[in-house]
């Protein structure tokens, strides 16, 4: 028998400033939003927590799809027409409706992290920031699975809607 884990609860860091006001039309990817500009604006209770990020070129972003439907454990993706496991997949209708981007850091003014490669709708909350570092988190990959035949469609591929209510 299983024990069941005891709930969950994450509380929001800050929110992260971009400009697209709604799902739709937002690239999928941080690598298909080069350039986008943004910012994260950290609240003051953890501002000390950004000490020395000034340091990284590159910030892992860990944030709530709160404009995100209800869960589906099959969903249809952004850049392929069939069905697949929600886990086999980066759709933001998810159990745990958590998103992961790799953003460009350009600079800080106090609280506020002004980043670029933005692919996170306007008034997304930020749940952690890390720093990305190479030696930790780039990994040879020998498959990727069914996006092998669809990564080519990344550059154009946006948001159409369909995870939103």
């Amino acid at each position: 028998m299983t024990d069941k884990p005891h709930p969950v609860v994450y509380h929001p860091i800050g929110i992260i400033r971009s400009p697209f006001k709604t799902t739709a039309g937002t690239p999928i990817q941080p690598a298909g939003a080069e350039g986008i500009p943004g910012r994260v604006e950290v609240f003051p209770e953890y501002s000390a927590g950004l000490k020395d990020i000034v340091g990284f070129s590159h910030l892992v972003l860990i944030y709530h799809f709160h404009l995100s439907k209800g869960a589906s454990l099959l969903v249809r993706p952004y850049m392929d027409d069939a069905e697949h496991g929600v886990f086999a997949t980066r759709a933001p209708s998810r159990p745990n409706p958590i998103g992961v981007s790799i953003v460009r850091l350009v600079g800080v003014d106090g609280s506020v992290l002004h980043i670029r490669d933005v692919d996170i709708v306007d008034g997304t909350p930020l749940l952690d920031i890390k720093p990305y570092v190479p030696a930790f988190d780039v990994r040879e990959v020998e498959k990727i699975g069914w996006l092998a035949e669809n990564v080519h469609k990344l550059p154009e591929a946006k948001d159409d809607g369909r995870f939103t209510g």
